[in-house]
């Protein structure tokens, strides 16, 4: 494991809190300056990125450029490619001519990043972030009842499982898709399993269920708010949306247009791999072959209620479009339902130090802080109502994190892009 700071109560240039692929995309990138010292805490034992949804063939929706440091640093030590060669794959990867790393593949690779630093600190809680007024730092205390102290603090807390309100007190054994796999064996044991939500995961798990249906002859339905089963817009002008020139034109939008945004851009990247959606109608088509599969598909249905009694959930459901309200009973419920950001326990303390906006969320500057100075707490992800879709693109992580870095020296170490658009956003 990595080597551990001698002095915790040392002063550091940055304190990183969490250890999700953004910030240690900062830690691959900070490891060689000499001027910038600064030490990383994460809870877990070790780095673990959606292990639950380690589907067989499984990818990401970004090329293997969208790694840890390459559009940073393409020399980086710590690349994707580099990590191939070490392992004896770079052979195998340039022969399988597939840009997308499978999911498994890049949790192995970042562990294989956070194993190589000596920034990194495992196993280590934080409990709560204080600020010294007169030494001007924060101070990072965790449940060991260490202290860190920093000028600067890096949240990189991620974005937890969201439940719907409507599942927040249900009982049973309903799940998240975040522990599918873990699970999977008992789901399929039940005689109906309905599977709740849109996106990449949703589609991943009905073509996983419904690949086995025969197997273990289970009713499967498959209900989502969405209109329709949108696939992911992946064409190469709508990709120039995750460019600095989109960051700088979003960021100036009225509040209200920019939260209107958000809410219109989900597709642009949370829908589903388009390949993915013809799979699942060929797997349907294949499996009709031989009569009806107990399946059901349901768009435009929103979640108004659920309970659950007797082994069985009974959900309730309105059609919006028609404006109509059913149910549906099953013995198995999967949450594809996402992720959002909660705000961590441990801001209380220096809250009258962060901006927030009118809809009581931070308020992040261009250059991702959240603090009133604007030059003391950086922000990673979270910000699409700031950034638009920059914020959870794995591509744009290397940019931002040579903007945080710029922001942290005074001076640019990696190049910062300015402009890479072939369009104009602003008149």
């Amino acid at each position: 494991m990595t080597a551990r700071p001698e002095n915790p109560a040392a002063t550091h240039d940055f304190v990183g809190i969490g250890l999700g692929p953004f910030n240690l995309g900062l830690a691959c990138l900070t490891e060689p300056i000499d001027e910038l010292d600064g030490v990383f805490l994460e809870s877990k034992p070790d780095f673990e990125w959606h292990a639950g949804m380690f589907l067989d063939g499984a990818h990401l929706q970004t090329p293997f450029m969208s790694d840890l440091v390459t559009l940073a640093d393409p020399t980086s030590p710590y690349s994707f490619l580099n990590y191939l060669k070490e392992k004896g794959r770079l052979y195998s990867f340039y022969i399988r001519e597939n840009f997308y790393p499978l999911r498994v593949e890049y949790d192995d690779y970042c562990r294989w990043a956070a194993n190589k630093l000596s920034s990194v600190r495992f196993s280590t809680t934080v409990t709560e972030v204080t600020y010294d007024e007169s030494a001007g730092l924060y101070v990072v205390g965790t449940t060991a009842g260490e202290e860190f102290r920093a000028r600067h603090l890096v949240l990189g807390t991620g974005t937890p499982p969201y439940v719907p309100e409507a599942c927040a007190d249900l009982g049973g054994d309903f799940l998240h898709n975040s522990r599918y796999l873990e699970h999977k064996a008992e789901l399929q044991k039940k005689e109906s399993i309905t599977l709740v939500g849109s996106g990449q995961s949703a589609a991943e798990i009905f073509h996983d269920l419904l690949s086995e249906i025969d197997v273990h002859g289970y009713q499967l339905n498959w209900v989502t708010r969405s209109p329709r089963f949108f696939p992911l817009e992946y064409t190469k002008l709508t990709l120039e949306m995750t460019s600095p020139e989109y960051v700088d034109y979003f960021r100036e939008l009225p509040e209200a247009t920019r939260y209107r945004l958000t809410a219109e851009q989900k597709g642009l990247f949370k829908g589903i791999d388009g390949d993915l959606i013809n799979e699942i109608f060929d797997l349907l088509y294949q499996k009709n072959l031989g009569g009806p599969v107990p399946t059901r598909l349901l768009t435009n249905s929103a979640l108004r209620g659920a309970r659950y009694e007797d082994g069985t959930y009974t959900l309730s459901f309105r059609q919006e479009e028609q404006g109509k309200d059913f149910e549906l009973s099953s013995q198995g419920l999967v949450l594809a339902t996402g992720y959002r950001y909660a705000e961590p326990e441990f801001l209380k303390p220096v809250r009258d130090r962060l901006r927030y906006d009118s809809q009581g969320n931070f308020d992040v500057a261009r250059n991702y802080t959240i603090d009133t100075t604007g030059r003391g707490v950086f922000l990673q992800n979270a910000g699409v109502h700031t950034h638009s879709i920059t914020s959870p693109d794995l591509g744009m992580g290397a940019y931002r994190n040579s903007y945080i870095i710029r922001e942290l020296l005074g001076a640019e170490y990696y190049p910062v892009e300015k402009t890479i658009a072939f369009q104009e956003f602003s008149v």
